[in-house]
């Protein structure tokens, strides 16, 4: 059971006795138990026919609710994740459950066939109710006073009053006041109100995430007829296993423009056909509106939308809809992998491959990694969608764990590559973030035509490296062969792999120079740069800055879909999913900075990242071109992108990860200590190595223990953070469980940093 209470509590779980009156009790249901010296709210995770061992304290009483609180998928996936994760398990009961749903408990009497009945209930989630007011016509001619109405007396009424009663009678219908009022005006629906010729109404409206936003025609596409040969293939592999409801894994690898989203849609036809359900994942909030309205287009039927960036209203009323079985199609970002959904027949993972998938707080989950289990658990096959498969999924497929299917492209041309060598642009005296070649092709850019450009900056933390402005040479860790971060603390490099320090060179190891650089920039000047450069060309921007403004990402992503804007610059969000076929020129400012980050996946992030950009270029009928800014330009993720060698690229990470028993050949999990002062937060990260290090070589495992370390961002939020790293075959055994405060533990993390 996980108890709903605050410190070690919700740490771990607890068992109580079911006295004879609960026997029926289920999995999923709250129950009202006695902790410490006080009562309080638990969740029952499982059942169990053996009696423990030692005396344990009854249940007190159920505490009803509208159903379970926990499905049956959910209560089997909390456990998942509490285990695997080593989470708090009440902490992961929460996350599945609507806001609030755990905050209000209360005791309610009600009448019963023997007499008054008391039970525990939980209150539905406390969220504003959204109100509004809806008019219909009264069906009077006259006004109480004997005013002019819409008969005899309508030479009295204004002209936006008359205007206002012909659309209510045109309408047949009651429409929103807040509609009305903007076309005709709040105090004439006031007026027309108090004559008695319309009706007002106030109504409670459930929240919808897109309530306003046009919907697209529903329903209204032949799928099966429009798939190529390719797609059907890959349709009919993914069928088999949804007909004989049996999991299987399966990475569907298609390039950019290969109509994956296709076979998404046809393959949520199917299970909807079996009368069960689908689950769709997107990496961004982003890219969850154009998939749904995709999927509203091709397949027509209601979808529910889960992301963080939704109020505790409409996340409340999404859930309520899905519980309720209103809706058997779930789209959202790695919250919608815990959602309430209760038999999903297909579950989809687009841009599989992307990190935005792993949660960064606590429970740390991958949510790609989740959607496997949680077929496995349904019955139902997962499709892992990318034109950039993640190592990890690659890995495994080759060792026989995924099965691995192929689209070629099917819209479009590949764009032409062309990579710039920003140390030639340097010596020829460019000294701003756009180069030569760049600047050219923003300049011939036929807007006039429709044509549209992406710039993209691959930035990605805060911190910066240091690099040679005429060779390329970073310093390296002499030992880890990793990059060195610089920390201006200490004016020094060290390394987040070992902990080794040096200074920062005055001259360059590598080619003497002087002109050492750590590298900067970003989307904001970029942009300045652009809008001075071109004054004409329309210019938006899309990164983390905007994406926190309520609904700001979507309305520059709608602007440059609608051809409002010429040129889109932004961050990673900018090569994601968008399928724009006016876009003919990429530009790719700077490929650099997270591939000089101390990081084991900063090369594989990179390649992935160009890759899916110059994949925004070229998607219509004309052709495309991608213009990638480097001072490596002969690095093998640069490489990869503009000579084709996936395929080499691929096996030279695989063959990296294998030697140094990464995922998938191994697991990782990063400890990290948080303490006010340095002192104290080193010494308790040395005193955890040293005794991780004494249990591998009592337990004689294949593990290795590396640390302390500070964490790349080591100081914040006031507190120091030194890392330590466990990497081999089964380093959870080592660490044995969560050791809890101050210590967080990431099973399987997406950086080292």
């Amino acid at each position: 059971m996980a108890v709903d209470a605050a410190g070690p509590a919700g740490g771990q779980t607890f068992t109580y006795a079911v006295p004879p009156e609960l026997a029926e009790l289920s999995p999923g249901e709250a129950v009202l138990v006695e902790y410490g010296r006080r009562r309080a709210l638990g969740v029952v995770l499982e059942l169990s026919a053996v009696a423990p061992e030692r005396a344990t304290k009854p249940i007190l009483a159920r505490v009803r609710s509208d159903g379970p609180l926990l499905t049956r998928l959910q209560v089997q996936l909390a456990r998942h994740i509490a285990d695997h994760y080593l989470a708090p398990p009440a902490l992961v009961v929460r996350q599945m459950l609507a806001p609030g749903a755990l905050e209000r408990v209360e005791r309610v009497t009600t009448a019963g066939e023997a007499g008054p009945v008391s039970e525990w209930r939980v209150r539905a989630p406390v969220t504003r109710e959204r109100l509004e007011r809806w008019v219909r016509l009264s069906g009077t001619t006259e006004g109480p006073a004997g005013g002019g109405g819409a008969g005899g007396g309508a030479a009295r009424l204004g002209p936006r009053q008359r205007a206002l009663l012909a659309e209510l009678e045109q309408a047949g219908e009651p429409l929103p006041g807040a509609r009305l009022a903007g076309r005709h005006g709040a105090g004439v629906i006031t007026r027309l109100a108090r004559r008695g010729l319309i009706e007002l109404e106030t109504v409670r409206v459930e929240r919808r995430p897109l309530a306003g936003r046009p919907e697209p025609a529903r329903g209204t596409r032949p799928l099966a007829r429009e798939l190529t040969a390719a797609q059907r293939q890959a349709l009919a592999r993914i069928e088999q296993p949804l007909r004989a409801r049996r999991h299987e894994t399966i990475l569907l690898e298609g390039v950019t423009a290969s109509g994956k989203s296709a076979v998404y849609a046809a393959a949520i036809a199917a299970a909807l056909a079996q009368g069960r359900g689908a689950l769709v994942l997107v990496p961004e909030i982003a890219l969850a509106v154009p998939l749904l309205e995709r999927l509203q287009y091709d397949l027509g039927p209601d979808v529910a939308l889960l992301h963080s960036g939704l109020s505790d209203g409409e996340r409340a009323d999404e859930a309520r809809r899905l519980r309720a079985g209103e809706v058997s199609v779930v789209l959202g970002t790695r919250l919608a992998v815990l959602a309430p959904l209760a038999d999903p027949g297909v579950i989809i993972v687009d841009e599989e491959h992307d990190a935005a998938y792993k949660s960064d707080r606590t429970p740390r989950y991958q949510a790609r990694d989740l959607a496997v289990v949680l077929g496995r658990l349904a019955g139902a096959p997962v499709v892992l969608g990318s034109a950039t498969p993640d190592v990890v999924t690659l890995g495994r497929a080759q060792m026989g764990e995924v099965n691995h299917l192929r689209l070629p492209r099917v819209a479009g041309s590949p764009a032409s590559v062309h990579v710039v060598d920003l140390r030639a642009e340097l010596s020829a005296g460019v000294r701003g973030m756009l180069s030569r070649a760049l600047a050219d092709a923003l300049g011939a850019l036929d807007t006039a035509a429709g044509e549209q450009a992406i710039l993209l900056i691959n930035r990605r933390g805060s911190a910066s490296v240091v690099i040679c402005r005429d060779c390329g040479y970073v310093q390296i860790c002499p030992e880890c062969q990793r990059p060195l971060v610089f920390h201006a603390a200490a004016l020094a490099l060290r390394c987040h792999h070992c902990g080794a320090g040096a200074p920062v060179a005055r001259r360059c190891p590598a080619c003497e120079s002087v002109r050492i650089r750590y590298l900067g920039g970003g989307t904001q000047r970029v942009e300045r740069e652009v809008e001075l450069r071109f004054p004409t060309l329309r210019v938006g921007r899309l990164d983390r800055d905007v994406v926190e403004r309520r609904g700001a990402a979507q309305r520059v992503v709608d602007a440059f879909a609608g051809g409002e804007l010429d040129v889109l610059v932004g961050t990673s969000l900018v090569a994601k999913g968008l399928d724009v076929p006016q876009v003919t020129l990429v530009g790719v400012v700077s490929a650099d900075i997270a591939l000089t980050l101390p990081d084991e996946r900063a090369e594989e992030r990179t390649y992935q990242l160009l890759a899916q950009a110059v994949g925004r270029a070229g998607r219509g009928y004309r052709p495309g071109t991608a213009i990638i800014q480097t001072y490596l330009p002969h690095h093998p993720a640069i490489r990869a992108v503009s000579h084709g060698e996936a395929a080499e690229f691929y096996a030279a990470a695989l063959a990296t990860r294998r030697a140094l028993s990464s995922p998938p050949f191994g697991s990782i999990i990063k400890l990290t200590v948080a303490r006010d002062e340095r002192e104290a937060a080193e010494r308790d990260a040395s005193e955890m190595t040293r005794r991780l290090r004494d249990h591998v070589a009592e337990a004689g495992t294949r593990v290795e223990v590396l640390g302390p370390v500070p964490a790349y961002v080591a100081r914040r939020a006031g507190r120091w953070r030194f890392h330590v790293v466990l990497r081999g075959d089964r380093p959870r055994e080592v660490l044995g469980g969560d050791p809890g405060p101050p210590w967080s533990v990431d099973v399987d993390p997406e950086s080292l940093l």
